[in-house]
């Protein structure tokens, strides 16, 4: 059975309201394991070793973070400066994480609307995320469909609830392939 690693990241993790819940919510999942960047470093001090250590761990790397800027959070950036090294996750050698899975799981402040072209935002959410599908490709992890929650300032609760159970029965679903 997979083993999901959820690396979190999040510039203030203590003042999230919609990506901790939806932490909150698969925390209790078997075979997941919450690595909550933000928490675990927040001097941006990431220790490569060991993230590397919980990469060959695990089968499915999932990113959470909102989405910031059109970018994950400097947190998120720093850890693939450290852990996806030259020679462990490309270049000579490199191929620790060949066969293995990435997953997107972002929030927006911004509704879907704004993610296409003519929206506010000029761009799709496949466009934007670009850049992380293609560290994907260069690592040899096939890439997952995005889970994207947008528009989460203007949600109510009812559709906060739902969208947190599809998250937990998306993140369930990896350690559970049919």
């Amino acid at each position: 059975m997979p083993k999901v690693l959820i690396n979190y990241g999040h510039r203030r993790p203590q003042e999230s309201k919609f990506n901790a819940r939806l932490i909150a919510a698969v925390s209790d999942l078997p075979r997941v394991t919450i690595n909550d960047l933000g928490t675990r470093y927040p001097d941006l001090n990431i220790d490569g070793e060991h993230e590397r250590a919980l990469l060959l761990a695990h089968d499915i790397v999932v990113l959470q973070f909102p989405f910031y800027w059109y970018h994950t959070p400097a947190i998120l950036k720093e850890w693939q400066d450290e852990a996806l090294s030259f020679g462990f996750a490309y270049g000579p050698g490199g191929d620790k994480l060949k066969g293995k899975s990435m997953m997107v799981a972002m929030t927006t402040g911004g509704p879907v609307e704004a993610y296409q072209h003519g929206g506010y935002n000029q761009f799709t959410f496949d466009e934007l995320l670009l850049p992380l599908h293609a560290t994907a490709n260069l690592t040899g992890m096939h890439w997952l469909p995005p889970f994207i929650s947008a528009g989460v300032l203007s949600k109510t609760p009812e559709q906060f609830e739902a969208e947190i159970a599809e998250y937990r029965e998306r993140i369930s679903a990896l350690t559970n392939p049919s």
